[in-house]
């Protein structure tokens, strides 16, 4: 099977290449992060058994970030490392957090999938099939009431769009002309099944034209295209018209780190990877006059900068035990005492 284009409509205002070289250094700074975060699981040093990578969507995450401003806020799908480096996340706490130490975002009880930050406007990463998707209507409810000129962003897989949370979503969101702007990363699997294989109707964005939304598609091979269709829905939400995005991607690798996926063909794979927009981008850049030492200079930062972060995750610490009860009780209450401290306590009385 061939990866097919789905019809989209042509990005409006193509962002000028002067703001290529930028998106190229965070889009290799994401996928040098994401490979590094395969190796980590591979010494066995990640806490948990899954680990899912956005290796080849990164132009998805870098396009609509770069069109979100300070202050919006977004949630993102167990897919979601590059959305949170490409909103300014830290990669020395992300990897920490992956690891399972004290010293990452969550203190290490998130762990790659539940990575969050409201500092950084990141409302919590979800481990279940669109369950964050909800979480940005509230927040773009409170944003309009506030007239704080915030928009909220819900980053989800095309296995969502089988869920009924969105569909509540979209059309509360339309119904209250909500600042929100819902993207589907389209990577053309839903853990083992083929898109088309889930839907007749495979052009996403049209179930949201039905809610009243505002709807695009767009292909991620081109970064550019990606930011010019972002800005407009995202401006489109930021004056009361919310949207919705679909970003036709391809997936690299298997669901999850360990998952060889096998129910795809050797032709798909290959096929699929030359909508690399890495590549792309850096053909561009060529093409408008950038050396290879410019863009060689680029890419060994980003393996500098990521080789750290492996460094960091494993010189830190593990949580404490009792850091378990941390965050799990309101400000000021009293911590439970540890099972094992009150059998000490109790037998202390003989």
């Amino acid at each position: 099977m061939s990866i097919k284009p789905t019809t989209r409509s042509a990005p409006s205002g193509k962002v000028s290449n002067t703001d290529l070289i930028g998106l190229y250094r965070e889009m290799r700074r994401i996928r040098t992060f994401e490979e590094r975060v395969g190796e980590l699981f591979v010494r066995g040093q990640s806490a948990g058994s899954m680990l899912h990578l956005s290796i080849g969507e990164e132009s998805a995450a870098v396009g609509v970030c770069s069109a979100m401003k300070g202050g919006d806020t977004f949630t993102t799908h167990h897919r979601g490392h590059g959305i949170f480096l490409a909103r300014g996340a830290d990669p020395n706490r992300m990897m920490a957090e992956i690891a399972g130490k004290d010293t990452g975002y969550c203190q290490g009880k998130g762990g790659s999938m539940h990575i969050a930050d409201r500092g950084l406007g990141h409302l919590g990463a979800n481990a279940i099939v669109g369950g964050g998707i909800p979480a940005v209507v509230g927040a773009g409810l409170a944003a309009k009431r506030r007239g704080s000129g915030a928009v909220s962003v819900a980053f989800f897989g095309d296995g969502a769009m089988g869920q009924g949370i969105l569909y509540e979503s979209m059309n509360m969101a339309a119904l209250w002309s909500l600042p929100v702007v819902f993207v589907c990363i389209n990577n053309q699997w839903g853990m083992g099944t083929r898109v088309d294989q889930a839907t007749r109707a495979t052009v996403l964005h049209e179930r949201a034209l039905a809610f009243g939304l505002k709807g695009d598609t767009v292909d991620s091979i081109d970064v550019l295209d990606v930011v010019a269709a972002a800005q407009g829905t995202i401006d489109a939400a930021r004056a009361g018209m919310p949207g919705f995005l679909a970003v036709d991607c391809y997936r690299f690798f298997g669901h999850a780190r360990k998952d060889k996926s096998p129910y795809r063909s050797e032709e798909e794979e290959t096929d699929g990877r030359k909508k690399d927009p890495i590549k792309q981008a850096h053909t561009e850049l060529t093409q408008a006059g950038h050396t290879q030492q410019e863009l060689d200079a680029i890419d060994g930062a980003a393996a500098a900068e990521m080789d750290a972060t492996i460094d960091f995750a494993i010189a830190s610490n593990p949580p404490a035990q009792d850091a378990m009860f941390r965050d799990v009780f309101a400000p000021g209450e009293p911590e439970p005492e540890p099972l094992r401290q009150r059998l000490d306590r109790i037998l202390a009385r003989d």
